[in-house]
């Protein structure tokens, strides 16, 4: 049950990285400690597989740091 949850809201948002940690921050938000885990997550999942909270954007990636070259003298 839950794959088919996945693959449904993997096709709202493609990146998989991007999915898990908007579902894990949607559970985090919505658990009630009272409640299973599991029913949580996949309410989320069902949800993002809907249309919510796909309003997620990568972030920009910064440039790495310019590296100077090695100077090794030789003997």
């Amino acid at each position: 049950m839950r794959s088919e949850l996945v693959y449904l809201a993997g096709l709202k948002i493609e990146n998989r990285f991007l999915l898990s940690a908007t579902v894990i921050r949607a559970v985090r938000m919505l658990h009630i400690n009272s409640s299973r885990t599991e029913d949580t997550v996949n309410r989320v999942f069902a949800e993002v597989a809907q249309g919510r909270y796909i309003d997620v954007k990568l972030p920009k990636i910064a440039p790495p740091p310019v590296i100077e070259a090695l100077v090794v003298p030789l003997a």
